[in-house]
């Protein structure tokens, strides 16, 4: 018999087959066991027929990748630690050096960041374009360039761009188009509906909806593209953790319940803000008046979706250090990066210095805010941005708004 410490390692006893519950079991791995050579030998990591190590999968991270692909409307799926990995691995993907990628200006700044970085010293070069001019990324276009990101909207100055303009523009040249599709959700819209070649996707904000994880996820249609994809993400040694994958599995039931309410919470705070005479504008293209509405209202027409996020521009009167005194003040809205949590956000933002100054996109000059709204009461949440605005009174000396 061997000592306990061995049976303790490789006790005989093995469950019975045919288990089933709601929720998919959780399985952790790093090393995979075979029954013999041939089974070793025989198994390829790139299929989803077999296991060959942890990193390359197990029963949970391929059903997420599963129910992934199908909220994208996409064929394939693969999972990277966050957001931005999933665009890192993109880029390093179908970039080389002497190529070029093209942003728009309204990008995530951390895209933003690895282009201006890491991808300038492989030797790639990059442009920003007008996010909501087609005619101004078709003129940049070169036989360089060999991705175009496209976002829409913006996640902090909100302009929601022609995006089947961009993609068909994309197509034209001959250009492969990838679709930050984190705002979306794979609800509002779909992306390759709308032309894009890869969607990817933050699943640390609205699928996950707790605020608790960090994940991403790259979404293709095509089996050659999602291959060139996958071996970039073996190379690279990028996994998530199987408590990650299952508390995402939990979450995507109530994901479209989540969605809705933050989306009508968001809407409802948006227009009474639309009426708050310290603000010159509210950006949430679900609202007429903010920048690329026409293009939401067709694009977002099915489901008539918008994300539970908006911004504010405050009127220039009002000085930086005081919209930083209104941020403060808020209770129940918390200083924090991303969205789509329970706890509703708030974060004021130097826009000038995000944009590029040589294409002028940006016109405003008060202050922007962005709230991320949460699933409070919404009449809690505005309850909590009229005190705060109280911290502006001092400023307006009694005096009326310039707006009409």
């Amino acid at each position: 018999m061997p000592k306990p410490v061995t049976t303790l390692i490789h006790h005989p006893y093995q469950p019975p087959a045919g288990f089933a519950a709601a929720q998919p079991g959780v399985f952790k791995a790093s090393t995979v066991i075979f029954a013999n050579v041939a089974a070793m030998r025989a198994r390829d990591w790139k299929e989803k027929a077999g296991y060959t190590y942890g990193l390359h999968g197990t029963p949970t991270t391929f059903t997420l990748e599963a129910r992934i692909a199908t909220l994208e409307g996409g064929k394939h799926c693969i999972l990277v630690p966050s957001g931005l990995a999933a665009i890192a691995n993109v880029n390093m993907a179908l970039l080389s050096a002497g190529d070029e990628v093209l942003l728009p200006d309204n990008v995530y700044g951390p895209s933003k960041a690895l282009a201006e970085a890491e991808l300038k010293n492989w030797g790639i070069t990059h442009q920003l374009y007008d996010p909501m001019d087609p005619a101004d990324l078709e003129r940049r276009i070169s036989e360089r360039t060999k991705l175009v990101w496209l976002e829409t909207p913006g996640s902090v100055t909100m302009e929601f761009g022609p995006l089947a303009q961009f993609a068909a523009t994309c197509r034209r040249r001959g250009v492969a188009c990838a679709l930050d599709n984190t705002w979306g959700a794979g609800l509002a819209f779909n992306g390759f509906d709308s032309g894009a070649d890869i969607v990817v996707q933050a699943l640390t904000k609205y699928p996950s909806g707790g605020a608790d994880i960090l994940m991403g996820s790259i979404v293709t249609r095509d089996d050659a593209l999602h291959l060139k994809l996958k071996f970039t993400h073996m190379r690279m040694g990028w996994g998530v953790g199987a408590n990650d994958a299952e508390v995402l599995l939990r979450a995507l039931p109530s994901l479209a319940l989540r969605y809705r309410e933050q989306d009508r919470s968001a809407r409802q705070l948006a227009r009474w803000l639309q009426g708050r005479p310290e603000v010159v504008q509210v950006l949430h293209p679900a609202l007429e008046g903010s920048p690329g509405h026409a293009h939401w209202k067709a694009l977002c027409a099915e489901n008539g979706l918008a994300a539970g996020l908006f911004s504010i521009v405050f009127d220039e009167r009002h000085t930086g250090a005081q919209v930083d005194a209104f941020c403060d003040r808020l209770a129940l809205f918390k200083l924090g990066y991303s969205w789509g949590g329970p706890v509703s956000l708030v974060v004021p933002y130097d826009i000038p210095s995000m944009r590029s100054a040589q294409l002028g996109t940006w016109k405003h000059k008060g202050t922007l805010v962005r709230f991320s709204i949460g699933l409070e009461a919404t009449e809690d949440l505005q309850a909590d941005l009229e005190q705060a605005l109280q911290a502006l009174r001092p400023a307006d000396n009694g005096s009326q708004s310039s707006r009409p």
